[in-house]
């Protein structure tokens, strides 16, 4: 889970810088998501079974590859490290979707999943870029969250309330959607975003939010 940049706020970049960094995350995104995509195909064909051990791989691998792609800053060895992480984040990711695919309904929770996660980005992006409204005052609020869920998720480790975790996964989907629309405000807002760094982040957003909602569908299904 990526934390935000808290940055003083700034007044909004000229149209064209506006429509190149969007233009330009937008499609390294996209880019970004079919390496992930092709990494948990490869990882669901190798059947790798999801458990603690894995959980603390994926998420050393998940926290620690931005800090890895924000030292190179910028250029094709940052895009090159982008495309190794988010390849690697599908890979390892896999045993938790084919955990979920085996459970009675499990396609439909990862389609209804899957479903989500795109129509709530696409509905949040569209509302940041057309209203162009300033959600940096959120950073704040949404940094302190995603700390408290940290430390939720792992306390529930030990606990093992199965309402825990979905109250932790409904807050978490709340602080995502919360975190697209911070991200994309910064790359109206900030003419000096940086798009890599800003798909590191979306990226990392929408795998929060997935792996989050396929927790809530499994709820609602009755198979938690």
């Amino acid at each position: 889970m990526s934390a935000p940049e808290l940055r003083p706020n700034v007044s909004v970049a000229a149209p064209s810088v506006i429509n190149r960094t969007l233009r330009n995350a937008y499609l390294l995104l996209s880019m970004a998501l079919a390496v992930a995509a092709v990494g948990a195909g490869i990882g669901l064909a190798a059947g790798l079974g999801w458990s603690l051990g894995m959980w603390v791989v994926f998420m050393v691998v998940f926290i620690g590859g931005p800090f890895a792609i924000h030292a190179v800053r910028s250029g094709q060895a940052a895009i090159l490290m982008t495309f190794a992480w988010t390849g690697l984040v599908g890979f390892l990711l896999s045993p938790l979707v084919n955990a979920y695919l085996s459970m009675p309904g499990g396609s439909s929770i990862v389609f209804n999943a899957l479903a989500t996660t795109a129509v709530l980005f696409v509905a949040l992006s569209a509302y940041a870029v057309i209203s162009r409204k300033d959600f940096s005052f959120m950073g704040g609020f949404l940094f302190a969250g995603m700390i408290v869920v940290v430390l939720a998720i792992v306390a529930n480790i030990f606990l093992n309330i199965p309402l825990l975790s979905v109250v932790i996964s409904a807050v978490a989907v709340m602080l995502m959607c919360g975190l697209i629309l911070f991200d994309t405000s910064r790359m109206i807002h900030d003419g000096e975003a940086n798009p890599v760094h800003m798909v590191v982040s979306l990226f990392a957003n929408l795998t929060v939010l997935f792996s989050h909602l396929l927790n809530l569908f499994s709820f609602l299904s009755g198979e938690d």
